[in-house]
């Protein structure tokens, strides 16, 4: 079926450039849309190149995004930068990317200590003070100057452990640092952001640590939960029971008195009653999905798509929502994606390498650094209500990651195969 996708294509782009020939934007916008939209279908049919699918996919949306902004920002009177559905999806995709974790990858700093270390230093200093350095070089505006930094400050994610399984590194030091820097983000990323972004925007730390723990620690969690009931024993299974039933008799009593228990908004307390009820539910989240999972098994591997999902739709949207600046702006910042990108790979390396460690596990290392998780960027954005501006760097920085991603994973293993055969 692919294939039929791949014949579509010239027939598409043909059209399209016909249409802007003759001034006629519906054909021709249509026909870019439909014609990279076939080849994120069409490219699945080659082994080669099947790898770029969702690339691809990225590409079709901020070109949808450029061309019919407002068609993609409002679903009749529905605002599609809702605050709550911008939570909740991003919540879908740190979930999706969850449950292709577990509690062990937590624990393999005890294998990986040294290499672990490096890459965490080099994560939470390379990034954001490459980010700054970009940042204050291009120009560009406060928000959008910010939004690079902020990429530069968010943890890695999982596009890094799919590089360094093709470029056939270290997994284990790979899923490690990936899952610490995670767990560190909630202080790490607001920290950054103070230090480098902090006159451009307003931060204020401990808001954005607490979005930071419900958006990607709260649905970790929930992923936790499954993985412990699906790979843990009888007793830690009963206990994570008993914690759903309670988790869900609270949430019956905030529901229904809630009002008697209402606090000051936006003050401490409120912050951590709503930690509390958000882990709550992560609670009862992690359960019923394990539940659905017991029924059908195949679940877990379907999950990665519904994040894939996810950040298309922020890359979508925030393309939309920013399209004016991106027009002006969008050769600069790809530029500056291009140069941060590369820095972390090239800087990753080297400090891996002159700190003693070896090939494959600077390799790896490079990885970490260099990619960075978008998602968790866009979701942040989006939850300051500034999609259009401080999101803007991870709708372009996002797609050129997984190119290059792809690239130097097949340029390593390659390399590898290859010294293995001399030797």
């Amino acid at each position: 079926m692919r294939k039929y996708f791949l014949w579509a294509i010239p027939i598409f782009f043909i059209a399209a450039g016909l249409g802007w020939q003759q001034q006629m934007d519906l054909i021709w916008k249509l026909g870019l849309i439909f014609g990279f939209s076939s080849i994120a279908i069409g490219i699945g049919h080659l082994k080669v190149l099947s790898g770029y699918q969702y690339t691809f996919w990225i590409i079709t949306a901020v070109c949808a995004g450029l061309l019919y902004p407002e068609f993609f920002l409002h679903v009749g009177s529905f605002d599609m930068r809702n605050k709550w559905l911008i939570l909740i999806i991003i919540q879908m995709v740190m979930f999706g990317m969850g449950t292709q974790m577990s509690i062990e990858d937590f624990t393999g700093i005890r294998k990986s200590g040294k290499g672990v270390l490096i890459g965490l230093l080099g994560h939470f200093t390379i990034m954001p003070i490459m980010g700054f350095l970009i940042a204050k070089t291009f120009g560009f505006e406060p928000e959008i100057a910010a939004g690079i930094i902020l990429i530069g400050s968010c943890s890695s994610g999982l596009a890094s452990n799919v590089m360094t399984y093709i470029a056939k590194g270290n997994l284990v030091l790979s899923v490690t640092v990936t899952a610490m820097s995670t767990l560190a983000a909630p202080v790490m990323t607001p920290f950054l952001m103070k230090i480098f972004a902090g006159t451009m925007v307003e931060v204020h730390f401990f808001n954005m640590m607490m979005e930071i723990i419900k958006i990607v620690l709260v649905p970790l969690a929930a992923a936790m939960v499954h993985d412990i009931l699906k790979n843990y024993g009888t007793l830690a299974k009963k206990r994570i029971y008993i914690l759903t039933i309670i988790s869900a008799v609270w949430l019956a009593i905030i529901l229904f008195f809630g009002d008697t228990l209402a606090v000051a908004e936006d003050s401490t307390v409120s912050h951590i009653l709503e930690i509390i009820n958000f882990t709550c539910g992560a609670f009862i989240v992690g359960t019923l999905y394990h539940l659905l999972y017991k029924v059908y098994p195949k679940i877990d591997a379907i999950m990665p798509y519904f994040s894939m999902f996810g950040i298309i739709y922020f890359t979508l949207v925030t393309t939309a929502a920013g399209r004016d600046n991106l027009i002006q702006i969008g050769f600069l910042l790809f530029l500056a994606s291009v140069l941060h990108n590369g820095a972390g790979y090239f800087l990753g390396y080297w400090l891996s390498r002159l700190s003693g460690l070896d090939k494959k596990s600077s390799q790896t290392i490079a990885f970490e650094v260099g990619l960075q998780n978008g998602g968790m960027a866009s979701g942040l954005a989006g939850s300051m209500g500034k999609l259009a501006t401080l999101g803007l760097a991870s709708a372009v920085f996002s797609p050129w990651m997984n190119v290059s991603g792809s690239l130097l994973a097949n340029y390593w293993r390659k390399k590898g195969d290859e010294e293995e055969v001399v030797s």
